[in-house]
């Protein structure tokens, strides 16, 4: 591995969410900042979408380790259930005893009775759904059943859906459109731009431990941000097949032809314009 070679405490650019590498960009730190007044509205439903790769996961986690103590939080990373099933694990992800009675009504009571005792207690319940697109149409009405759920003057269950652009699609059906009308809040994460990816990197660097000089080139970034589309996770994956090229062939830093390497090794980037 490259670690020592360039001065490394850690692997800069691994594809898995991690908050201790959370890169407070514009479009991040302004959803952060959206879904927190939107939560503290008391909002039922508030809606995340973005192409693949755009650190929505990540933006998740950062919202649940934001919530302060006057919330319970729950998350379900993978929502393609059913809704029976979608209420039991809503349940135990919220620390909900099963109810005597294994059956839809008496799992929707067992919850808006939890629900009420948490709202009683100054609580507030925050779920946030990751890979929303995934939801099958009959849950996603399942969860807007239950955020009727109210006292006169705040919702008792506040859903916040990540999703791919999909979801958006998903929510066009006519079956869900009562849900549609009640999001009262979406954010929509975007790429990093050119000058913000340059920053991009050198925090993510600067976090694994890399102390020296500037690592990758003016053009060995410009070239990165065409390549990605600003895209985090393609930056992550292009970027670190670049290290591992200038680790290969000796070198201490990164120019143009090893991130050129990494892009015609990496499926989903975009082609690079000669002389670029």
């Amino acid at each position: 591995m490259y670690l020592d070679h360039f001065g490394l405490d850690e692997p800069p650019f691994g594809i898995t969410p991690d908050t201790g590498f959370a890169f407070a960009g514009v479009a991040h730190q302004e959803a952060l900042n959206t879904l927190l007044i939107a939560l503290g509205a008391g909002e039922g439903f508030i809606k995340v979408t973005g192409e693949v790769g755009t650190g929505k996961t990540l933006l998740c986690r950062r919202l649940l380790a934001t919530l302060g103590e006057e919330c319970v939080s729950a998350y379900l990373p993978s929502p393609a259930l059913e809704p029976e099933t979608l209420l039991r694990a809503l349940a135990e992800e919220l620390g909900i005893e099963a109810p005597e009675r294994d059956d839809p009504y008496h799992w929707r009571k067992r919850l808006g009775l939890a629900l009420l005792d948490f709202a009683r207690s100054g609580k507030r319940v925050v779920v946030c759904i990751d890979e929303a697109q995934a939801m099958p149409l009959a849950s996603l009405e399942a969860l807007r059943l239950l955020s009727n759920l109210e006292t006169e003057k705040r919702k008792l269950l506040q859903i916040v859906l990540f999703g791919q652009p999909e979801l958006d699609e998903k929510l066009d059906d006519p079956s869900v459109r009562q849900l549609k009308q009640r999001i009262a809040f979406h954010c929509r994460l975007e790429g990093l731009g050119r000058r913000e990816l340059g920053h991009y990197v050198a925090h993510r660097l600067r976090v694994a431990g890399y102390r020296g000089p500037r690592l990758f080139s003016p053009a060995a970034l410009r070239l990165l941000h065409r390549a990605s589309r600003g895209i985090p996770r393609l930056v992550n994956i292009l970027a670190h097949k670049a290290l591992l090229a200038a680790y290969g062939q000796g070198r201490q830093a990164v120019s143009r032809p090893q991130v050129l390497a990494a892009v015609r090794d990496t499926e989903g980037t975009r082609a690079p314009v000669l002389g670029f």
